[in-house]
Order: C-alpha cells, then structure tokens, then sequence
C-alpha cells in the first residue's frame, strides 16, 4: 500500500498557505532521478469553482506499454477557497486519500498542475512530492508563471520557461505541430529528466499519465444558481454517480 507522511496541518488561511508555501519550498530537491522509473502514476482533480466538492483520481502506468496497473479515485469536499497560486490546499488533500487506497506504489507521479513553475516556486508537484517523498512532476496544460519563445514545430522541440532570470521549466511539444505542455520539476527530479519522461510517456498533447487521469468534459450546471454554468472533468469510471444537472426549466 502506498502511505505518506503528514508535514502539516490543513487547516489554514489564505495567507497562512502563502507563508507555508514560503517556508516548504527550501525543501524541494531538484536532482537527477535516484532509481529507474518503471511506474509512473497520473494525478488529476476535478471540480467546480460554485461547489465545494471534489472528484479526486490517480492511475498508475507501468512503462514503456503504457498498460494501466491500477485506478483508484474518490469523491469528497474540500475546505479551502478557490485562490489562484494556491491551489495545492484546495486539492492535494483528496489526492493523499486516493493515494492511501493505492496497491501500487508508482515510481513517479505527474500532477496536472505545476511544480517549480509557480510564483513562490511551489506549485503542487512540489507540494505533494514533500509528503509523499518521492519523485514528482508538475505537467500544465497553461502557463501560471514565466516566459518562453515558442518551441520548434516538431514533437520532443522545447524552449526554456524563464522569470527573474531562473528557469522555472520548458514549454514541451510532445505531438508535431500542437500546442506545447509545460513541463516543471516537482521534487527529487531535474528538468532533463522530466522532459524526457513526458516524451516516454506518449499520448499525444497530453502524455499518458494525465490523459489517463483526465476524464472526459461535461457541462455542470449549478442549479441554485442558472448563470453559474461551467465546465467539469467527469470521472465517471471512478465516481459511478451521474454529475450532469438539467439546467432549470424556463
């Protein structure tokens, strides 16, 4: 089973998050990896800004077939705002309840989010690699932090991800002529080798670990509150609860 440490409380403010996010991210080590990665997991969240429940699913895939070893995922409620930056607060809590349902502990995990590519430098990966201690991988699909020029058309072409002089990532084509992800170390990891596990990891613009995690798009409609319409990620396979609300009659 897989297990994790505690390495601190939940129950806290906006800008108490900030000044913990301040504090943790001395801790994050960006080395290359330590042991070859045989396993590496996927880890999405999904969830609506009007609501406060979320839907929370790792996948495990073992390497280089990409064949799906295990699945689990959750549905709960979170306690903490919606604040831009600080997004780890809001999710990582029900992803560390999936990963104690885990039988399978993946060498890596990539997180649809972002690691050092952050503005504190501590974006989710790096958040979750400290208390799961292992190696992680912030994998976004847009840009929260840092300048690049756009990478050469074909697949595997990357730019350096740039801000206060620091590269914080690499804008990654990982499919000929689509558009880039980008890619952040989260923890005990170096760019190089986040890079080239992304590329390993094919499944066109999104690599097999986040497609795998991803579930599919559906409207989600807040029913006490008709202008409130948005878009969820449904993890039907994991929740086997139907999430689409008819919109109120006129």
């Amino acid at each position: 089973m897989a297990f994790y440490t505690p390495l601190h409380d939940w129950n806290l403010s906006p800008r108490e998050a900030v000044s913990l996010q301040r504090e943790l991210r001395h801790r994050v080590l960006v080395e290359a990896p330590m042991r070859e990665i045989e396993l590496v997991a996927g880890a999405d969240i999904s969830f609506n800004k009007f609501s406060e429940t979320i839907y929370a699913a790792i996948v495990v895939l073992r390497l280089p077939t990409m064949e799906v070893v295990e699945e689990q995922g959750i549905v709960t409620t979170t306690r903490f705002p919606y604040v831009p930056g600080l997004l780890s607060f809001r999710e990582l809590p029900a992803l560390l309840e999936v990963w104690q349902k885990l039988q399978t502990v993946p060498d890596c995990v990539v997180f649809d989010g972002q690691g050092l590519a952050h503005p504190r430098r501590f974006g989710i990966a790096c958040h979750a690699g400290l208390w799961l201690d292992t190696m992680t991988i912030g994998c976004a699909k847009s840009v929260l932090i840092g300048k690049f020029d756009e990478p050469n058309v074909g697949r595997g072409s990357w730019s350096p991800m740039i801000d206060k002089n620091e590269i914080m990532g690499a804008a990654l084509r990982t499919k000929d002529k689509v558009s880039p992800v980008y890619v952040s170390v989260g923890h005990k990891m170096d760019l190089p080798s986040a890079i080239d596990l992304m590329l390993r990891c094919d499944g066109g613009r999104l690599p097999s670990p986040m497609r795998s995690a991803r579930p599919p798009t559906v409207f989600v409609f807040d029913t006490s509150n008709p202008l409130k319409v948005g878009l969820k990620y449904d993890p039907v396979w994991l929740a086997k609860v139907e999430l689409i609300c008819q919109p109120p009659s006129s």
